[in-house]
């Protein structure tokens, strides 16, 4: 049976992405990892081309296209020489508006998720806190209700495009109740004195991507759901898959980067593909790669399972971990310096087993979900 990531839609769409990433990306991504941040008017240039809206339906704004697509833009913005942080901070409304869609709320809809698709306004997610990351039913932040709307108070960390978003849809505890029934989601508009974010600065990796610590004084907020843990972990499943994509996408950028250097580096007269030691460790760099991108990209292709999700982002981000190990290894010093490809490949890998749900903390819920 033919792939449905090759099909010739599919390829149409990776090569526009790459060319985008080419032209548009990788020349001012060594400015914006010293930024920081990525500029708004990137949103603004990935939203004319449709990239923001693939995988949502048009009727709300989006491109149409499904998990498939999504995955194909992410493997095209890497292969392009993009990053994980560009991932992270381009297409960070992947893991907020979802949540807002499942209400079929034409208000919600129209103020928050149609603008964000068309690349005029950013919305982030903002679930962890300081007190804690993967446990989500246990979060302290609260919401209550005040007059005809509800006001938070409370703090998260470590949230993706935090500084730089127009809406941030918060988990919060709906009236003190305890345990996960009592999780609910918020969208909390930015432009207001209760919303405080300060950005952290220094990070292992994904420098181009703004993360931040916010504070909730007494935050104006519109309930999107009262179930908010059971929309959270409905959707989880789909980010740990995506980022097992951003996993194997990467170590395939590399695979790429690695061939070239060692077929025209020489050494003693040779070049470095001639020496077997050499050889045989880049076969096993792109035996990995291959292995993680054929089993995770069969997963895509049909209903993704909470288990399924697991196994997708812990063989990406293994993946991902040993062949920028490598990578760095085969380049010496050159893999080594700051501001190379290479190089922050290997950094911004590191969060892929901390982010959406730490690699310990995964490996629990597989065992409960297989019974032990």
């Amino acid at each position: 049976m033919p792939s449905p990531f090759l099909t010739p839609e599919r390829l149409a769409l990776a090569e526009t992405v790459r060319a985008f990433t080419a032209e548009q990306i990788a020349p001012n991504l060594r400015d914006w990892e010293r930024a920081g941040e990525i500029p708004k008017a990137l949103h603004e240039q990935a939203a004319q081309l449709g990239l923001l809206g693939i995988g949502y339906p048009e009727e709300v704004g989006g491109s149409g296209g499904d998990l498939v697509d999504v995955c194909t833009v992410t493997e095209a913005v890497l292969t392009g020489g993009g990053s994980g942080g560009i991932i992270a901070g381009l297409f960070t409304h992947g893991i907020a508006i979802p949540h807002l869609i499942d209400t079929k709320d034409p208000d919600l809809i129209d103020e928050w998720v149609r603008p964000v698709l068309d690349g005029r306004k950013i919305a982030c997610l903002a679930v962890t806190e300081p007190g804690g990351g993967s446990d989500v039913s246990n979060l302290l932040t609260r919401a209550d209700e005040s007059g005809d709307g509800w006001v938070l108070n409370g703090s998260k960390t470590f949230i993706t495009s935090g500084t730089r978003a127009d809406v941030a849809i918060v988990a919060a505890r709906v009236r003190n109740a305890p345990g996960a029934a009592g999780v609910g989601l918020f969208a909390v508009p930015t432009d207001q004195p209760g919303y405080q974010a300060t950005r952290i600065r220094d990070k292992m990796g994904w420098h181009c991507s703004d993360t931040a610590e916010i504070g909730f004084v007494d935050a104006h907020a519109t309930l999107v759901t009262q179930e908010g843990f059971a929309s959270l972990a409905r959707h989880f499943a789909t980010e740990r898959l995506s980022l097992g994509v951003t996993g194997y996408a990467t170590a395939a950028r590399c695979v790429d980067l690695t061939r070239n250097w060692i077929t025209q580096r020489e050494t003693f007269g040779r070049p470095l593909s001639a020496r077997q030691v050499v050889r045989h460790t880049f076969v096993e760099m792109n035996r990995i790669t291959d292995v993680a991108r054929s089993y995770i990209r069969t997963m895509a292709s049909d209903e993704v399972t909470v288990l399924d999700a697991i196994y997708a982002k812990k063989t990406g981000v293994d993946c991902a971990a040993f062949v920028t190990d490598r990578a760095v290894q085969l380049l010496g010093g050159m893999g080594y310096v700051a501001d190379g490809e290479v190089e922050r490949h290997y950094r911004d890998a590191r969060i892929l087993g901390i982010g959406g749900g730490a690699d310990e903390v995964m490996a629990d819920l597989a065992a409960r979900l297989l019974g032990l």
